[in-house]
């Protein structure tokens, strides 16, 4: 019953169906492909009337008058709005669509001489589609012959399409694989320190795994602490194609009047949806605050002792650290409260509280974005530990409730097949480890502008050591780093090292106007794919019938992976030969034999297809009552964790092997590099940069859906309201965001809903520089990253820090310039 995740960024999401499944794309082909051996598969577009598809937002009912797409919602009903439902048509036809396959000029005068410092600035050439795809493969070839496959990073992370087809990822990676090999990525930017540190503490990666279920939350618990987390924003997007059902479940949340508490230095939407109470710690001070209200529970005697003895590993050494016998610094609620900047009485209530009743400690993920961010999901553990309800019904801890419907019970299901890698490394990728198969060659993903502009380096890496290779070509598809990735400016100047940097994209974002050669492709609405809903419920199999027509000269990844596969004579291993129809009827035909004997009805593929209707399962009832850890704590020898004492490690020996001083063997308070509580601070408040609520990082940008949000045309920032008039801002001003990494311009939002000291800048927007090509310039938009930080959460884990930031705000004095974000560069 339950479901182990080991990455949701993994390729495959089902071990032992996939690595069975050969490699799949889905391709509406309304041209002939230029390799040859595709076979040319054409589908009758609906001119006027609905058509169902889906994105990560969820499944969409698209209507189309005379062929133009007029209006798109949910295809499923709901009680709760999500307005990311609404644009199909503006992706569609965004007027900054890429057109044509483009090249930058001085990178077609000289490919060998590219002028890589005019890499946003540069003109663009239109090329044919043959000359692009000749002009890859031959500067392909040429950096394999002089660097080798360590010349070339093809880790391209990203939220690519939710289609089982059309995953970018994969079709480059298999694609690089056969072909020769290629550099790849290890871990995420979403859980990159938890999802190293977890596996140490319970055995598993936890973060992307499924929750006890909601239906037992709702029964059971007694108070549910929602701990960073804004579920009612982050639960409208999932992965795969968003089942909806985690807003109606956070909605039966509000409707249940159990008490919630909200933590988080800003009253957010899920805050006020709630109607939660709302204690606000100081940013980065959450392991603190865990440590003063675990310090009141032992002193006191209120904790689970008979849990921590016989499931826990190691709580008398972190016991000792607790009640400082070495340090003569007891972690009690005094000290505690002087961090975090939470009164002393509160930190004890909540010690009582939390002891006394039954508890769910509901986490977000941006805890751990931050300097030293293996700590606070570790000392959260060991906090629940010490509650002792963990295998409880309604008790212990869950970090996915706000992700992908964590918690939304899982259904008896037939799960389709899915696209691997091929044999490109021996056999096909299994979807057991985020360690890619295909190449050998990995290094955290969060280091990607430090291994750039250090090649021969050597890191740390959990226990391990790893060499930056000497990346010289870029291949990225599916995704927009130079928005995602922290430091901009530094990450520009890693950008302009490789020689040759080629983007598949739809619209020309930051990324694809720093690139060499861009290849417009479709959106997810002008081809047909197949897809399920739900991360962890599998609840139902949904077609993703194309919509319009392709646009322009826009392709299919799959086309031109295809095609680059004939130039280097790997065709047919590479496509099998098989269009793209033929592997979505195969993936459906996964899940149909699994069907049969598990007796659930389902029809043919040719009906499923023609029917454009949503299969949903049921969901058995002993799946709505699962509790996870349960099997655990009913014996836990006899159902051990996957950690060397198989218990719950509050004190790592691994780790402590690995004597790193950045990540010590047991949860510990570590001043972050930046932080309101530090002397000498180089800037004044708190920078949070949390997940936007009407797109999806940076998709969505460039839809009608950002003048619901944005101010005086910029990203919005919070600040509270005391601030604002101490530095003489007003409500709707622009403002200029500052410090030693960078500069941007936002609009201000003042609030009273954002602790003092603090502001809020969502993550996604546009970079926009004021002069383009120019590092250091100021971003007219407001992207978060140009603010943030580019080191690792540790030695341990090498995440990313992009909450931990200290920036400064004043009234823009200038004349405000125009924004160009979402306008194609010159020469198109």
């Amino acid at each position: 019953m339950k479901k182990t995740y080991q990455e949701r960024r993994t390729f495959l999401k089902y071990a032992l169906i996939c690595a069975s499944v050969p490699f799949v794309d889905s391709m509406l082909n309304r041209s002939m492909l230029m390799a040859s051996g595709v076979k040319k598969f054409s589908t009758n577009l609906i001119i006027n009337g609905d058509v169902i598809t889906a994105a990560h937002w969820g499944v969409l009912k698209v209507t189309l008058k005379n062929g133009k797409i007029i209006k798109s919602q949910n295809a499923f009903k709901s009680t709760m709005a999500n307005p990311l439902l609404s644009v199909a048509g503006d992706l569609v036809y965004a007027k900054d669509r890429i057109r044509y396959p483009m090249v930058r000029k001085s990178y077609l005068e000289n490919p060998d001489n590219p002028k890589p410092e005019r890499r946003g600035s540069d003109e663009w050439v239109k090329v044919s589609y043959k000359d692009a795809i000749k002009l890859i493969a031959g500067e392909l070839k040429k950096t394999r012959k002089n660097k080798g496959p360590e010349g070339i990073f093809a880790g391209s992370y990203g939220w690519k399409s939710v289609g089982n087809m059309h995953n970018s990822r994969i079709l480059l990676q298999r694609f690089m694989g056969m072909s020769g090999g290629f550099v790849g990525t290890l871990g995420d930017y979403s859980t990159g320190a938890s999802q190293i540190i977890l596996p140490h503490v319970m055995g598993t990666i936890e973060v992307y795994e499924q929750q006890t279920a909601w239906p037992v939350v709702l029964e059971n618990s007694e108070v549910v602490v929602i701990w960073g987390a804004n579920p009612l924003l982050t639960l409208r997007i999932a992965w795969s194609a968003n089942d909806g059902k985690g807003l109606q479940y956070l909605q039966a949340l509000k409707n249940s009047k159990k008490q919630i508490i909200c933590i988080d230095p800003i009253r957010n939407e899920s805050a006020k949806f709630l109607n939660a109470r709302w204690i606000a710690p100081i940013p980065n001070t959450d392991v603190a605050l865990m440590m003063g209200i675990a310090h009141t529970m032992l002193t006191t005697g209120k904790y689970d002792k008979d849990f921590v003895q016989n499931y826990t590993e190691g709580f008398e050494k972190f016991q000792e650290y607790l009640l400082g016998k070495q340090d003569k610094t007891p972690k009690d609620a005094k000290w505690a409260s002087k961090i975090t900047g939470i009164q002393e009485s509160v930190i004890k209530e909540l010690a009582g509280l939390f002891y006394q009743h039954r508890t769910m400690l509901i986490s977000g993920w941006g805890m751990q974005r931050a300097h030293h961010g293996e700590q606070p999901h570790w000392m959260l553990v060991t906090l629940a530990s010490m509650i002792g309800q963990i295998g409880l019904p309604g008790g212990g801890f869950g970090l996915s409730y706000h992700y992908s419907n964590g918690g939304s019970p899982t259904a008896k299901s037939a799960i389709i097949g899915g696209m691997n890698l091929g044999n490109s490394s021996g056999k096909a990728d299994s979807g057991a480890s985020w360690l890619l198969k295909g190449t050998k060659i990995n290094f955290p993903v969060a280091r990607i502008a430090e291994a750039l502009l250090n090649p021969g380096k050597v890191i740390d890496f959990n226990g391990q050591k790893i060499t930056y290779p000497d990346i010289d070509f870029i291949y990225w598809v599916g995704g927009n780093p130079l928005v995602h990735h922290q430091n901009t400016n530094t990450f520009l100047k890693a950008w302009q090292k490789p020689r040759t940097v080629v983007i598949h994209d739809m619209f020309w974002t930051p990324t694809a106007k720093h690139a060499d050669i861009v290849m417009p492709i479709t959106t997810s609405y002008e081809r047909d794919d197949i897809t399920m809903t739900g991360d962890y419920s599998n609840l139902s199999i949904a077609p993703m019938k194309a919509v319009v027509k392709r646009q322009f000269e826009a392709r299919d990844d799959y086309e031109i992976f295809c095609d680059l596969a004939k130039e280097f004579g790997i065709y047919e291993k590479y496509s099998e030969n098989k269009d793209p129809m033929m592997w979505i009827k195969g993936f459906y035909e996964t899940a149909l034999a699994q069907a049969k004997p598990q007796k659930i009805s389902m029809p043919s593929f040719e009906e499923f297809w023609k029917k454009n209707q949503p299969i949903t399962f049921e969901v058995p009832a002993e799946n709505e009552e699962w509790v996870r850890y349960s099997d655990f704590r009913d014996d836990p020898i006899l159902n051990p964790l996957g950690t060397p004492s198989g218990k719950i490690e509050i004190y790592s020996k691994e780790i402590e092997k690995m004597k790193y001083q950045d990540c010590p063997p047991h949860p510990t308070w570590l001043e972050p590099i930046e932080w309101l509580g530090m002397k000498n601070k180089p800037a004044e408040f708190a920078m949070i940069s949390p997940h936007p609520g009407d797109r999806l990082h940076s998709q969505l940008s460039n839809t009608s859906l950002r003048k619901q949000y944005a101010i005086n045309d910029r990203e919005p920032i919070w600040i509270n309201t005391q601030d604002a008039k101490k530095k003489g801002i007003k409500h709707g001003d622009v403002v200029r965001v500052f410090n030693k990494r960078g500069q941007v311009l936002a609009g201000a939002f003042v609030s009273d809903d954002i602790a003092p000291g603090v502001v809020r800048l969502s993550e996604g927007a546009w970079y926009d520089p004021q002069k383009a090509g120019e590092i250091g310039s100021l971003c007219k938009n407001g992207c978060a990253n140009v603010l943030t930080i580019d080191i690792p959460t540790s030695k341990l884990a090498d995440g990313n820090i992009s909450h931990t930031a200290l920036v400064n705000i004043e009234k823009y004095k200038g004349v405000v310039p125009k924004l160009t974000a979402f306008m194609p560069p010159k020469g198109v």
